[in-house]
């Protein structure tokens, strides 16, 4: 999450990990969720890098964060299984 706070971006990443929560029906805990969240907008900020795409503002990382934690979570899935 380039050029925001620490701050920022944990309450960034809680909501978004909520967020992905919601959207992939999961269970997961507040921590899990922060995780989740800035783990996601890490790994897709990233992969978005490499392609040229990047999003940016509170709005455009907290949409990264949500689509980041929802592919950490699918991913999880597809290994646990």
């Amino acid at each position: 999450m380039t050029g925001m706070g620490i701050i920022l971006s944990i309450l960034i990443g809680a909501l978004a990990g909520w967020i992905a929560e919601q959207i992939m029906k999961a269970d997961h805990g507040l921590l899990t969720n922060i995780l989740l969240g800035i783990g996601g907008a890490i790994v897709l900020n990233f992969l978005l890098g490499l392609i040229g795409v990047g999003l940016g503002g509170i709005v455009g990382q907290l949409i990264v964060a949500i689509a980041g934690a929802c592919l950490l979570i699918w991913a999880y899935r597809m290994i646990r299984s």
